[in-house]
């Protein structure tokens, strides 16, 4: 069979491999520690189940219009407005299955052969190979933990040409956790003013911040730029709700409508019965939110000073996300009864083949010198975790 060559111009997502890998291991009774899944371990909110359950007995589960419905959009415009000051209609706004999705058709509906975009690395592994299915050509912009993990404005400068058809901002971001200022966005967002281009921002975990920083978007930062720029998020990782797959996505009526018809020959509509649940999330209580980023809090703590005690290894203290991003390269060069060590690839092998610990590696991401850990995981797992890479580490030589 000769299939598509599409097929051939990207990789199947490292991560779930890395998380179906580890499962595997542990339907086989195998003691795993993984790291590897972007998913908090906490349960979907009771309220947020509850309404579902409620939009099932009332028979809320036929097709709805592709986009999502009226109630959904409005309880996303009303977010918008009380969260960053905002201000959407319902042309406005497109639903989709997953935040994923919702990248995935505004690369579709945006990007042809051609035209560039501008994504700063480390990025989240999804971005280049859905602007590379889409005919585009990914430009990336490296970073390392000596700037935060974050692109300066020069650096934004030099890689833009007549191509730039968009910029990604994740922030907070995914792998790194690193989270830009509205300052920071600001200084960004001059340089986006003086060139004709979209902003797509990655905004999934802006409730996930600490050491009292303050979320902001680039459209909150700098407004000039608000009718050029798409603003995705959704439900996954908020309200724990990762398998219910609600995302969106806030920009141009234009685009959100192509957008829509794109989604209407994939997809059609989100599940109608995930929806009302969205509705719940957005418009219900929010203890359950803060009490998640706390834990997450205490979690990132902790990993951040295991992982800088351990020899060889550096980890930069994030302000955001469940992510922790170290720099495992000074481990590298060393080996284990004769087996090299020389890059991300092979000590995340080493990792889940001797220390029984599953970790995503840095290339995935774009930072060969790194590896990416979730600690959307309980603390008792973390410690085990932890204690077993600190040993595999000192048994390197």
């Amino acid at each position: 069979m000769k299939l598509a060559e599409r097929v051939g111009k990207i990789q199947p997502s490292p991560t779930l491999a890395i998380d179906a890998k580890a499962k595997a291991l542990k339907a086989q009774g195998v003691d795993i520690v993984g790291f590897g899944a972007g998913e908090p371990d906490f349960d979907t909110p009771a309220n947020i189940k509850e309404a579902a359950k409620k939009a099932i007995d009332a028979g809320f589960t036929k097709y709805t219009p592709v986009g999502g419905t009226d109630e959904l959009k409005d309880a996303i415009i009303a977010k918008m407005k009380n969260d960053h000051g905002l201000e959407y209609t319902r042309d406005e706004i497109s639903v989709a299955c997953g935040a994923k999705h919702s990248l995935y058709n505004i690369s579709q509906a945006l990007i042809q052969e051609g035209d560039e975009v501008i994504i700063p690395a480390p990025y989240w592994v999804s971005y280049p190979d859905q602007v590379v299915l889409a005919g585009g050509t990914p430009v990336f912009v490296d970073t390392d933990e000596t700037g935060g993990f974050k692109m300066t404005p020069e650096q934004l400068e030099k890689a833009i040409t007549g191509k730039t058809k968009a910029l990604i901002i994740n922030s907070p971001c995914n792998p790194t956790g690193a989270s830009y200022s509205a300052d920071e966005l600001k200084a960004i967002g001059r340089v986006c003013l003086e060139h004709d281009f979209l902003i797509i921002s990655d905004d999934i975990y802006e409730r996930l911040i600490y050491d009292g920083q303050r979320f902001a978007n680039i459209a909150q930062a700098v407004p000039e730029l608000k009718p050029r720029t798409i603003v995705v998020n959704g439900v996954s990782k908020t309200y724990a709700m990762t398998g219910w797959r609600i995302g969106y996505a806030c920009g141009p009526k234009e685009l959100m409508g192509a957008m829509t018809k794109m989604q209407s020959q994939s997809t059609s509509n989100p599940t109608s019965i995930a929806q009302k649940a969205a509705v719940e999330a957005l418009r219900g209580p929010q203890d359950a939110v803060a009490a998640m980023a706390v834990e997450f809090d205490k979690r990132r703590k902790y990993i951040v000073e295991r992982l800088n005690a351990m020899p060889g290894v550096t980890c930069f203290k994030a302000t955001g996300a469940f992510y922790v991003f170290p720099n495992f390269s000074g481990v590298y060069g060393r080996s284990f009864n004769g087996r090299a060590i020389n890059n991300s690839t092979e000590f995340a092998a080493y990792l889940l083949e001797e220390a029984k610990v599953a970790i995503v590696p840095g290339v995935a991401f774009g930072a060969d010198r790194y590896a990416r850990l979730s600690y959307a995981s309980s603390m008792e797992n973390i410690s085990k975790g932890m204690d077993r890479i600190e040993a595999a580490i000192r048994n390197l030589v």
